[in-house]
């Protein structure tokens, strides 16, 4: 086996391929690359046994072979170099030498044919959809999914497909936010929960990427489709929670204002909070809202006023400022709306502005008690 590669265009593929590969693995073999020659084209192919993430260019080549390769070695040599042509070269030794301008390096190479094979995606529905979609409904759900290993299904995101809309859920029983997009839509009706790392991936890869996306999916697995890559995932076996249950309906009073303004001020004023509870009391009468925060233990106190547009009876609400900090930083827009019922039940954030057409975001935050 001998090929020839660009060393940039080498380490932005395998770059992009390293996040699946873990700190620990069960298999020595999945602590590889696998490298696959076939006719010039060169595939790379990480995976962990759940995720598994391929990508090919074009190489010039003598012969067709697979090996795997040391990925942390490989990344780190890669990493030093400058732009230029690398031979790579199988030699008797069992080992792969790299040519550089400069240099020579001789790595270890396991049979590529030890590489567990991605799992085949069979009797699958697929959709196709922009990249930018794809990625703003994974960046405006991933951050509210849970990671309480006793309850797996609610540490993804939860796709549901229609022929109305693509619905984007996630979850931790804390918060709560559902992404609707009604300008995309599905020939099926079909749910499937997508784990958290094929998804941190997927945002990390989509941003500022224009391919469309093909997903193909089945009972049991996911497959994206985008440029020369494929991504292929196991999904999160369970029924997802009744999430439309816990939105209340019926939301008299409502709030609304600046979201920059609202979410500056909650950071100050969280700095005086409880370091264990994070709590933060809104009252809001009027035209006018107060933000406090109070630490007993340390006799920390902090209280802000604020201008606002509301409508509703006079209310008192806690909230953790974490949690509310997170949504707001995850909104894409300059006003905000906050309605709320009572005291004891959740809080509704949704944008005012800079919504795309069909474009739907909903953001739930439950409530604390406030110490009186």
């Amino acid at each position: 086996m001998k090929f020839i590669v660009s060393s940039a265009t080498l380490l932005k593929e395998i770059q992009m391929l390293g996040g699946v590969i873990n700190n620990t693995n069960t298999l020595p073999i999945l602590d590889n690359f696998l490298f696959e020659i076939n006719d010039n084209k060169l595939t790379l192919t990480a995976s962990d046994l759940e995720t598994t993430f391929s990508t090919s260019l074009m190489v010039e080549s003598e012969s067709n072979s697979n090996i795997a390769l040391p990925a942390k070695l490989l990344l780190d040599t890669l990493k030093t170099f400058p732009e230029q042509p690398l031979t790579f070269v199988k030699t008797e030794k069992n080992t792969v030498e790299i040519i550089a301008n400069n240099g020579k390096y001789a790595l270890a190479y396991v049979d590529g044919d030890e590489f567990p094979k991605a799992s085949q995606v069979v009797d699958a529905k697929s959709i196709m959809i922009k990249s930018e979609i794809l990625f703003t409904a994974i960046n405006s759900t991933l951050f509210a999914s849970g990671n309480d290993d006793l309850r797996p299904v609610m540490s993804g995101v939860f796709f549901q497909f229609s022929s109305e809309s693509l619905v984007f859920v996630a979850t931790d029983a804390h918060k709560l936010v559902k992404y609707t997009r009604t300008d995309v839509t599905a020939d099926d009706t079909s749910e499937f929960i997508m784990p958290k790392k094929p998804l941190q991936l997927l945002k990390g890869i989509l941003l500022g990427n224009s391919d469309e996306i093909t997903i193909e999916y089945n009972d049991t697995n996911a497959m994206f489709r985008f440029g020369n890559s494929v991504l292929t995932c196991r999904l999160i076996d369970g029924k997802y929670p009744n999430y439309e249950a816990v939105i209340p309906k019926e939301n008299p009073n409502q709030m609304q204002l600046s979201r920059t303004t609202l979410l500056n001020s909650v950071r100050r004023v969280s700095i005086f909070s409880n370091k264990t509870t994070h709590q933060i009391r809104l009252k809001i009468a009027g035209a006018e809202l107060q933000i406090s925060a109070e630490d007993f233990d340390y006799s920390n106190s902090a209280e802000e006023r604020l201008d606002c547009d509301y409508q509703g009876d006079d209310i008192q609400i806690g909230f953790n400022s974490r949690f509310l900090i997170e949504m707001l930083n995850n909104l894409n827009c300059d006003d905000i709306k906050l309605s709320m019922s009572l005291p004891n039940r959740a809080g509704i954030l949704t944008p005012l502005d800079h919504n795309s057409d069909g474009e739907l975001i909903t953001m739930l935050v439950m409530p604390v008690m406030l110490n009186e």
